[in-house]
């Protein structure tokens, strides 16, 4: 497929009647972690919204078939939609899912589709009930596509569209209580939108370490700094725009500063936490650490360890440097870190994204590339992948073993 025939479908889901979802597969969607469950994690709420006519708490795993045409691997079947409701009589399940998908054959359940961004465009009839969903599994190339009409959509948290509903609304699924109401917004950043690094730096305020492990720290920060984030979009933004605009330009001038704000802000949230962290736990800027540096002719990795002056310096023994990349989602772009500091045959990789296929990690790791990835996380790969991964505390440990951050 290409970039236009996915531009064309998109156009052709934004009609009445028609809601999207959109979402990063995972681990447990896809057939990545063998799990029985497999098949699309749908929110309840969401789910019983898009299905009423089953949403019959009285009724034990209430369902309906309808089609779903997948349209980016031209796959149409009769598909299930189910609540699972058993714990309405004492039992654990309370949840829903599209099931019935065909198995591994299902680009949807394919283990390699871990981590792809999915365009669920769910149209209804007159009485808001579902009777077919149009769906879209992207490559990284298409994902940017669609992110760039809605914004960002990373792992863990959804959007929801419709052409009645502007702009898209994104979900997270855990809470954080990290909203700042009006009257919490320092003054200065009313008249200037604050930078990334001052909201990073209020989400240490509000959620400093007291003892918590760092890659539950990491979690926990990342929450709070995107709904701090969401709070001052809607308390900044939403009065200017509720006072209107004069033009089409002026509006559309608005609504790109907003959605690359957005962009930005999802592109180096990580980076940013990771940096507070190695500060936080006594690594020093310049000597333990250097951040964006240049490792090479052009090559500017995230994070080099001990710093760029050891780095190019080629007395410095090879085996002493450690490179960490960070990437939120690594489905595709685990590559492009291969370039980078040539000097460092072993090359580290933080990320968020919950899972990936057993074929793909053996490929990173034949490519030398050792994934880090939050303590909280591990449950979303694959039981044979677990014990492969690396925590990012068991990863700061490593660099205070080499002598990294001693005096």
């Amino acid at each position: 497929m290409t970039n236009r025939e996915l531009s064309a479908w998109l156009d052709e889901q934004s009609v009445p009647n028609v809601v999207w979802y959109v979402k990063r597969l995972s681990g447990n969607d896809t057939l990545a972690n063998a799990s029985h469950q497999a098949g699309p994690y749908v929110p309840r709420e969401l789910f019983l919204s898009l299905f009423p006519s089953i949403a019959a708490s009285d009724a034990r795993n209430p369902d309906r078939w309808f089609e779903l045409r997948i349209d980016s691997h031209r796959d149409v079947r009769q598909v299930r939609a189910i609540w699972y409701n058993n714990k309405l009589r004492g039992r654990t399940r309370n949840e829903a899912r599209l099931t019935n998908l065909g198995g591994a054959t299902s680009a949807l359940l394919d283990a390699n589709s871990t981590g792809s961004l999915a365009v669920f465009a769910f149209h209804q009839d007159q009485h808001g009930e579902t009777v077919l969903c149009r769906c879209w599994v992207c490559d990284e190339a298409e994902a940017d596509l669609v992110e760039d009409r809605i914004g960002p959509v990373e792992p863990g948290s959804y959007r929801t569209w419709s052409v009645d509903q502007i702009p898209p609304s994104l979900h997270i699924r855990r809470h954080a209580k990290c909203w700042l109401e009006p009257d919490q917004i320092p003054e200065a950043w009313r008249t200037k939108f604050p930078t990334g690094l001052d909201i990073i730096r209020k989400t240490v305020q509000l959620r400093p370490a007291r003892g918590i492990p760092v890659d539950r720290r990491l979690m926990q920060r990342r929450e709070c700094e995107y709904e701090m984030f969401r709070s001052l979009e809607e308390n900044v933004e939403l009065p200017l725009i509720r006072t209107g605009f004069t033009s089409i330009d002026g509006f559309v001038a608005r609504a790109q500063t907003i959605l690359q704000r957005r962009k930005a802000r999802s592109g180096r949230s990580l980076e940013l936490h990771t940096r507070e962290l190695l500060l936080e736990e006594q690594l020093n800027e310049g000597r333990d650490f250097s951040y964006q540096p240049e490792s090479d002719p052009g090559q500017r990795p995230d994070f080099l360890f001990p710093s760029q002056q050891a780095y190019q310096d080629v007395a410095f023994p090879a085996d002493r440097l450690r490179m960490l990349a960070v990437k939120t989602t690594c489905k595709d772009r685990w590559r492009q870190i291969l370039t980078e500091a040539s000097r460092i045959e072993h090359k580290h990789l933080l990320t968020l994204q919950e899972g990936v296929s057993e074929a793909q990690f053996r490929e990173m790791q034949g490519a030398g590339v050792q994934l880090v990835v939050p303590e909280p996380l591990f449950p979303a790969y694959p039981v044979a992948v677990r014990p492969h991964l690396q925590t990012l505390a068991s990863f700061f440990a490593d660099i205070r073993v080499l002598g990294i951050g001693q005096q």
